[in-house]
């Protein structure tokens, strides 16, 4: 996206809503020469944050992972990031093939020791319709880590980032005190927000109810759509039990969990007291009458967390 459309969108949001004294604009970028030569013209146009997908400190996963870039542009890119916008993130996917945790170590140091203020730490997983569960199901995807060792990175993980002040904040993300970020913590804290361009997804309480929106996923489509303000599928209004459960699975992603009372406002009764005791027995969670809380220990299996909360 050229900078000068970035700059038509960014007035476009100033025309049509009121803004804060301190807003985030997060731009996600890939750490290639063509896109760092456009940081600066990116910071004109309105943009603060910038959030690069660097994936790897490794040029042979790099390739692996199919992306277009090398470390050393990525460390030049991350330079000039630093020295344009406020504040800069980065993301790093571990769990790589062959990886072990004496390199993802490596790796992970090596990014601590930039002037970084968030870092998302993705664990590398297999999804079915992409073009890794495609290689995966062809049997050309070995030396994934077993689950000991995705758990051994992961605890590495948190022990690395914690000591270097950038605890996690979320179940990937790891920050710097007030450097998390402000746009995906709506998400996670299940507010309103506004989905805009193919795919997008929003959460709106329109007229006191909470409305899912979806935007079109073809480009094409999209774009003709926005042409007459038809970018949109028909509007779904989610019934209250939804929206407690989604509560539930975003919140939850959250280090500062979600207050059950805000979960009983919406469902109209409480969370699963005997499913909260076993998880707490088990050392998965933590709960009083104003939070619950996921562990560390809890976080490793938080899908399984989950399920337990919502089976009924």
């Amino acid at each position: 996206m050229d900078p000068d459309v970035v700059a038509d969108i960014m007035a476009e949001i100033y025309r049509l809503w009121p803004t804060a004294n301190e807003l985030e604009t997060t731009l996600e970028a890939n750490p290639t020469s063509v896109e760092t030569g456009r940081f600066a013209a990116f910071r004109q146009a309105g943009i603060n944050r910038i959030s690069m997908g660097v994936q790897a400190m490794n040029d042979e996963d790099l390739r692996r992972l199919g992306r277009m870039h090398s470390v050393a542009e990525a460390r030049t890119a991350f330079d000039i990031a630093r020295s344009t916008f406020d504040r800069v993130s980065f993301d790093l996917i571990y769990g790589r093939q062959n990886q072990t945790l004496v390199e993802w170590k490596d790796e992970l140091n090596q990014a601590l020791k930039m002037a970084i203020d968030h870092l998302s730490l993705y664990q590398l997983t297999v999804e079915q319709g992409t073009a890794f569960g495609d290689r995966y199901n062809a049997g050309k995807l070995s030396g994934l880590p077993d689950d000991d060792l995705g758990a051994d990175m992961y605890e590495l993980t948190q022990d690395l980032c914690g000591a270097a002040g950038m605890p996690s904040y979320e179940v990937s993300n790891h920050a710097r005190d007030g450097a998390q970020s402000r746009h995906n913590l709506i998400y996670w804290r299940y507010g309103d927000y506004v989905g805009i361009g193919p795919g997008a997804h929003g959460r709106l309480t329109l007229d006191g109810r909470r409305t899912a929106t979806e935007c079109f996923s073809n480009p094409k489509r999209w774009l003709d759509g926005a042409l007459s303000a038809q970018t949109e599928k028909p509007r779904e209004h989610l019934a209250m039990e939804d929206q407690a459960s989604e509560l539930l699975l975003m919140g939850l992603r959250l280090k500062e969990g979600v207050d059950p009372n805000r979960y009983f406002q919406l469902s109209g009764r409480k969370i699963d007291p005997s499913a909260i005791s076993d998880l707490e027995t088990l050392g998965l969670l933590h709960s009083s009458e104003q939070r619950i809380t996921v562990s560390n220990q809890g976080f490793m299996v938080l899908n399984g967390v989950l399920r337990r909360l919502l089976e009924d």
